[in-house]
């Protein structure tokens, strides 16, 4: 049984739903101030993705939909508020005739802290409990390791270069391995090279980045990473075997998930996104895109949000191709076992 040591999991991660005003306005009910900040505007079409963080700081917007250089966008994310985060007037986050989703992570509140166990130092914000890092570095053009500050070793990383366009968001997951990667911009599959990774896995105190590849590892390039390790009862970043039935695979997670993140790694596929607030009942649990500016997508039954995990609902090949190997990232409600143990949907 999968025992957590977090009794709540929305003290570290959670999910809010607000409707833009074109104003400025200060969203609340996360329950905790937010040190990364995944938006998206979910009526119209044409909005990007927006990426805030408190190692960055306000008013710096990435998009994972965009290979794009990190922007200043002052009317963005203007300050992390102890239940949640302001906003001002501009339409990545506060459209007057969008609504908006916020998935919110919790890291330690602070800017960061210099970590000098890898060759490259490093500033980190960091929560070991939740198994979260937020890690900013600048590229030496050599391969390099660059320190996490988990603790153990992350199951997932996702890293964008900051300071010039044309790089794409890198992403190590464990599943895949430490040949190759996946772009959280691209409906990419897996792209096979040692540039990546230096076809070396992360250790519980530094993940590696390759010599020869900008999008990683520039010589002067500046970098943020977003690092996640499995957190039993929480946290899960895993891979399932499509089938091609819509009776689909059945994924255990070992939690009631808030939030599901999917990407076929066999073919070109879209990054599906699923949460618990986007009506969060089954079997119509919304999908948004996160390599596209789409308005949310409530045309099909995807998957079912279990007491334990999760189960695809679809023939699709985007989450079910047949014999495609497909990666996850989930983070829990509620626990399986624990305090308030998951009950089903």
């Amino acid at each position: 049984m999968a025992y957590t040591t977090i009794k709540k999991p929305s003290d570290y991660f959670n999910t809010v739903l607000y409707t833009g005003t074109g104003a400025t306005q200060s969203i609340t009910g996360v329950g905790f101030q937010p040190d990364f900040i995944w938006g998206k505007g979910r009526t119209l079409a044409g909005y990007n993705h927006g990426v805030v963080d408190i190692v960055r700081g306000t008013g710096k917007n990435i998009y994972t939909n965009l290979a794009d250089a990190e922007e200043t966008y002052s009317t963005g994310v203007t300050s992390f508020d102890s239940d949640g985060f302001s906003v001002g007037s501009g339409n990545v986050f506060n459209n007057g005739s969008n609504t908006y989703v916020a998935w919110n992570w919790l890291a330690n509140n602070t800017s960061g802290s210099s970590n000098t166990v890898g060759d490259i130092n490093s500033t980190v914000s960091v929560n070991t409990t939740s198994g979260f890092s937020i890690v900013s570095y600048t590229g030496t053009g050599s391969t390099a390791t660059v320190g996490h500050s988990l603790g153990v070793a992350p199951k997932m990383y996702i890293v964008k270069r900051r300071d010039a366009g044309g790089a794409s968001w890198c992403v190590y997951h464990a599943s895949v391995g430490n040949t190759g990667a996946l772009f959280l911009n691209s409906d990419a599959a897996t792209s096979v090279s040692s540039s990546y990774w230096n076809n070396t896995s992360p250790t519980a105190n530094v993940f590696t980045v390759g010599g020869t590849n900008q999008a990683v590892n520039a010589s002067g390039g500046t970098y943020i990473a977003y690092c996640f390790a499995d957190v039993k009862g929480f946290s899960k970043f895993g891979s399932y075997v499509g089938n091609g039935n819509a009776d689909g695979t059945f994924v255990y997670t070992g939690f009631k998930p808030a939030f599901v993140l999917i990407k076929n790694t066999t073919s070109g596929e879209l990054w599906e996104m699923f949460d618990n607030k986007r009506i969060g009942y089954n079997p119509k649990n919304n999908r948004i895109y996160a390599n596209e500016g789409n308005a949310e997508d409530t045309s099909a039954e995807r998957l079912d949000l279990l007491s334990n995990g999760f189960k695809i609902r679809t023939t699709g090949s985007h989450v079910n191709e047949a014999a495609s190997t497909i990666i996850y990232m989930a983070f829990a409600e509620e626990p399986l076992v624990g305090d308030n143990p998951a009950t089903a949907r």
